[in-house]
């Protein structure tokens, strides 16, 4: 039973490995004009959000061969919970760095999980050249793209509800 688990957790937590990663390069190479610049200069320029959806869309879709490629190796190489748990981990990837997508454009303070919203610093603060993380902000320290600038969240807390008053379609 621990070794299903384990494997379980291995397949999810390196399916949100490669996501934020294939998100970070995907993202940085829109900027450097080799892949779907022209969609991603039209992002910028509306500077909001499609809602979770439509986010998800585009992160799941692309995403299917991976799932399908990575889950395939894991249950061959390791077990069907390894391979399992690969193909959840993509979905909630997935769903995650929607939601991460959709709230930082329409409201930033609420993304708790990293000490500044990188995503909306890199539309808001025009920087074409860092902040390409959108869901975590590891690869732009690891890349060395990560720009620290002033944030200040509302003292404030925030209710609960607020984390669901998002454009959802």
């Amino acid at each position: 039973m621990l070794t299903i688990t384990l494997h379980l957790l291995l397949g999810l937590a390196t399916a949100f490995l490669v996501g934020t990663l294939v998100e970070y390069i995907v993202h940085r190479l829109m900027h450097a004009r080799i892949f779907l610049y022209k969609i991603h200069a039209q992002h910028h320029q509306a500077n909001q959000g499609q809602g979770w959806l439509m986010e998800f869309k585009d992160y799941f879709l692309p995403s299917l061969p991976v799932l399908l490629i990575g889950a395939a190796l894991f249950w061959l190489l390791l077990s069907v919970a390894a391979g399992i748990g690969f193909a959840l981990g993509c979905l909630f990837y997935a769903a995650a760095a929607a939601y991460a997508h959709q709230v930082q454009h329409e409201n930033p303070d609420l993304c708790f999980w990293m000490p500044q919203p990188v995503h909306h610093l890199h539309h808001h603060g025009k920087m074409w050249h860092h902040n390409f993380g959108i869901l975590v902000d590891w690869w732009d320290r690891v890349f060395g793209t990560y720009k620290k600038v002033e944030w200040e969240r509302p003292e404030r807390k925030q209710p609960l509800s607020s984390y669901f008053k998002i454009k959802w379609f």
